[in-house]
């Protein structure tokens, strides 16, 4: 299992979010440096805390990067819906990158 996790969180029956989700799971997140694996949380879901429902139920879809490298949760800027898959791997890595100061 990796230990840097890639969260979407999401909101069924919002197009963006099915959108974003649909090309997150067709791009090949191991091929990233570092790693990463994707998980798919809905804001509305019973399990998602009252904090991270109302800090995101107004900002779905929303991307978090999960570390424990780097010991904290990074919030990824908005991304385009007009990104095609490889892109967004692009844009990914190049986020990773700024964060993880890889060269």
């Amino acid at each position: 299992m990796n230990s840097e996790v890639l969260t979407l969180y999401s909101r069924q029956g919002c197009c963006l979010c099915q959108e974003l989700e649909r090309k997150l799971s067709n791009i090949c997140l191991n091929n990233l440096k570092p790693s990463l694996e994707l998980s798919i949380v809905d804001i509305d879901s019973i399990k998602v805390s009252l904090d991270i429902q109302m800090k995101y139920t107004n900002e779905v879809p929303i991307i978090v990067l999960d570390s424990t490298k780097l010991l904290k949760k990074i919030e990824l800027p908005r991304v385009s819906p007009r990104l095609k898959e490889d892109m967004l791997f692009s844009w990914i890595q190049k986020n990773l990158n700024s964060l993880y100061q890889i060269t």
